[in-house]
């Protein structure tokens, strides 16, 4: 069950490289799941969900620039890789599989990145711009990092 939860929350990170991390280090700020003996204990301190979600909210404005460089990019695909890997090493650590929920993570960052990207292109063509998909797609991300880290809970 760890194991899948974490590698969803990487997809969440393949859509949103912030978010993931965000919404799994308010889950352990808030103790709904344990992570304070383990080496990612800072993702539970007071600070470290604010500092996310700021990180977060600047991501979800970015991303609406036509400026924004493709999710794709070495760096930007380097970034989603990265926080997946935190966000389902947490997971995975809560449950004392750290090492799977670090890889599940990755694997789930690397899916989430090309199918997010392959399905908000075909979500922006239906619409004929991509601010609808755009949208929809924050929904997800946010939402369903909400809902993964509820039931890890």
């Amino acid at each position: 069950m760890f194991l899948l939860l974490a590698l969803l929350i990487g997809v969440i990170s393949g859509l949103r490289a912030m978010t993931a991390p965000a919404a799994v280090a308010w889950g352990a700020a808030l103790g709904w799941f344990e992570v304070s003996q383990t080496p990612l204990a800072f993702m539970g301190y007071r600070w470290t969900p604010w500092i996310f979600t700021v990180l977060a909210i600047v991501e979800l404005i970015t991303d609406q620039l036509p400026s924004t460089p493709s999710r794709k990019v070495p760096v930007q695909f380097g970034a989603r890789i990265v926080t997946g890997a935190l966000a389902g090493a947490t997971i995975g650590a809560a449950s004392g599989l750290f090492f799977g929920g670090l890889i599940a993570g990755v694997i789930g960052a690397v899916i989430g990145t090309y199918g997010g990207a392959a399905l908000r292109g075909r979500v922006a063509a239906s619409f004929g711009r991509d601010l609808p998909a755009a949208l929809i797609e924050d929904a997800v991300a946010v939402i369903g990092a909400a809902l993964i880290v509820g039931a890890v809970s």
